[in-house]
């Protein structure tokens, strides 16, 4: 499947997370972007450097920003279980607007087209970083990158497309 691209319908599914009560809920897409905007960004792995030191915390850093531009959600997404995703999650207590939801077996990342196989390297499929600005399920940017670099698919780019 080609990766999603601007001008593309945000395709539904369901996700997985840990609510303040610690109970283990589902969520889909649609009900957290339908008639929203909408910063999606996914990373190949919790715990693991460049998203744990550099794309996540830009997204925490600059949530205010992001809000004060019309952002309604911010989304982190994982090839990684939602007991994995709670975890990490707890490593940001500053974090007041960014959900941490899980894609276990990584069938939402198949459905954009974004998964990228790391079994050579004992990783199983994850998913490629990216992150998608998206307008009532319509992708009006998709910054996807390539191989290990992040250089497009931080909070600082989405902010210069809003």
């Amino acid at each position: 499947m080609a990766p999603i691209s601007v001008g593309d319908s945000l395709p539904d599914g369901t996700l997985a997370y840990f609510d303040s009560a610690d109970t283990l809920q589902q969520v889909s897409i649609h009900s957290l972007a339908a008639g929203k905007k909408v910063v999606l960004f996914g990373v190949p792995g919790a715990f693991t450097p460049t998203c744990s030191l550099k794309h996540v915390p830009g997204f925490i850093e600059r949530a205010g920003e992001l809000k004060s531009k019309g952002v309604d959600e911010i989304i982190c997404i994982s090839v990684n279980d939602p007991f994995v995703m709670k975890e990490w999650a707890k490593t940001y207590p500053e974090n007041k607007e960014v959900k941490f939801l899980a894609d276990g077996s990584a069938s939402y990342t198949r459905a954009l087209g974004l998964e990228l196989d790391l079994t050579e390297k004992g990783l199983g499929i994850r998913s490629r970083r990216f992150a998608l600005l998206v307008e009532d399920l319509k992708v009006k940017v998709a910054n996807v990158e390539s191989g290990g670099e992040f250089t497009v698919s931080g909070a600082d780019e989405i902010l210069k497309a809003l």
